[in-house]
């Protein structure tokens, strides 16, 4: 169907200041959609309040206001500016909250502006943790058992019950859960059941609003659940489910987006495996362009967000010509005979008072990308890609204490254990004792993919938080997800 001819101006939350877990990606996403929408003949107004970017070049945007992201602010501009419609999926968790604001406050109802992208009731649903774990169970799919918590008191009777998780003690506790209320746009975290060491995965997905469904990239994460995906190495397209697990993924994706009402644009889609029975939990979702949608469009060459500016304008997947064959519609799913490989790089050295322990709070300050024929190849160039002084191996081999059961020291905390832990193999430490100690998954069961992951499992390596506790009834303390820009 043609665009919509009812949006004359489109106004473009961006993300704001670049911080650890919203940084440049956004800024990535939002210059592609500021382009798209002018291409179409919209008149574009941005607002953003970090000057320091590409999206806020005087050239992308109509009109563009470097002003803080307030309810009060953003309420003023659209009163001035009078837009017909306001497109927050660019702007990362920054832009989704601060649409919510808008319309609980009327400012969207006064001004007759309309949400394209995501519906309030969508990001509502996928951002509320009790609604989204609902609506995943009206359409049949698994979750993590939780409890919700809208007080620190509530948080601890639930963690007596369901336990601890990620906190290994009652003070770690404390502190997650008080943050976690904290951030939390609704006062509300969930203490969930816990998948600690599980192999965890991403969809990145569009819709259009003709329910054409195209799941655009596949990334499988090197580390197990317990770790930020930011902190993550992860590997695109996944290497280690077979065929029919990945259609099983896939499948879900396409019902979740479709309950939670995402009806034109892209999702990040993340899944959790249990690698003893292979049982699968929908961890979360988000309804906008997000961290991974930038490393789905490097790595495939699909520009989500160009795409996904598209889709809000009323276009079909099958209306859009690819970019890079000019010949095939945007409805044709991507495919790759490559892998890439993502390595997050760290600087603590400038914050030597912060903690290194990685955890679901992302801490990396950048990432490369890598692309090879195989999973060594790309990874040994995203290692030589980060300025760490090593142009061979990884990590030369260091001296290891030998314990009973393999390496001792293996239980390494941070990032900086991670340069011993990968030598652990040239130590003489079994591979083993290495995976079940950090559940790292390295064995591939997939014979389509065989051929590209041919790698052993020592050459993943091992990680660098704490060790995994096996047994025992656990609990993930999930601080609403909206706290977590991916």
């Amino acid at each position: 169907m043609p665009r919509r001819t009812d949006l004359k101006r489109v106004l473009i939350i961006g993300s704001g200041p670049i911080v650890i877990g919203q940084a440049c990606e956004f800024d990535y996403s939002g210059s592609q959609a500021c382009k798209a929408l002018r291409a179409e003949g919209l008149e574009v107004i941005l607002v953003n309040s970090n000057p320091a970017t590409i999206m806020t070049d005087p050239e992308l945007a109509d009109r563009t206001y470097v002003e803080p992201l307030t309810l009060e602010v953003v309420a003023h501009i659209i009163e001035r500016e009078r837009p017909d419609a306001l497109l927050p999926t660019v702007g990362g968790q920054t832009g989704l909250n601060l649409a919510v604001d808008l319309e609980k406050a009327g400012v969207l109802d006064t001004y007759n502006v309309k949400l394209i992208g995501a519906s309030i009731q969508a990001i509502k649903v996928a951002e509320d943790r009790q609604l989204f774990k609902d609506a995943m169970r009206e359409i049949g799919l698994d979750v993590p058992q939780s409890g919700l918590a809208r007080s620190l008191a509530e948080a601890v009777d639930l963690a007596r019950t369901l336990g601890g998780g990620i906190a290994y003690n009652i003070e770690e506790f404390r502190d997650l859960a008080e943050r976690g209320l904290e951030l939390s746009p609704v006062h509300e975290i969930l203490v969930e059941e816990s998948v600690i060491g599980w192999k965890e995965f991403e969809l990145e997905v569009m819709r259009d609003a003709a329910d054409n469904f195209v799941v655009i990239c596949s990334i499988e994460n090197v580390d197990p659940m317990g770790v930020h995906t930011g902190d993550s190495i992860t590997v695109a397209p996944i290497l280690t489910l077979t065929d029919k697990e990945y259609q099983r993924m896939r499948d879900a994706a396409r019902r979740i987006i479709s309950r939670v009402g995402v009806e034109t644009g892209g999702s990040n889609i993340q899944f959790a495996v249990n690698p003893k029975d292979g049982r699968m939990v929908v961890i979360e979702m988000n309804p906008r362009v997000s961290r991974s949608s930038a490393l789905a469009s490097k790595a495939t060459g699909f520009p989500i967000a160009k795409i996904a500016a598209k889709l809000a304008l009323g276009y079909h997947l099958d209306e859009i010509p690819n970019d890079i064959t000019r010949l095939t519609p945007a409805s044709f799913e991507p495919t790759i005979d490559y892998v890439v490989v993502k390595i997050p790089r760290w600087n603590f050295e400038k914050f030597p008072q912060a903690d290194r322990t990685l955890t679901t709070q992302m801490k990396s300050v950048g990432e490369v990308m890598a692309i090879g024929r195989t999973f060594k190849e790309a990874f040994m160039k995203g290692v030589r890609s980060l300025e760490l002084g090593r142009s061979g191996l990884l990590f030369a081999a260091v001296e290891m204490d030998r314990g009973e059961g393999g390496a001792q020291g293996i239980e390494a905390e941070d990032d900086a254990a991670l340069r011993k832990r990968l030598a652990i193999p040239s130590g003489g430490a079994s591979t083993s004792c290495t995976k079940s100690r950090t559940s790292i998954h390295g064995s591939c069961s997939s014979s389509r993919r065989s051929a590209r992951c041919a790698v052993k499992p020592q050459n993943r390596g091992s990680r660098r938080f704490r060790p995994i506790r096996c047994g025992g009834s656990n609990a993930r303390v999930s601080a609403i997800r909206s706290s977590r820009s991916r």
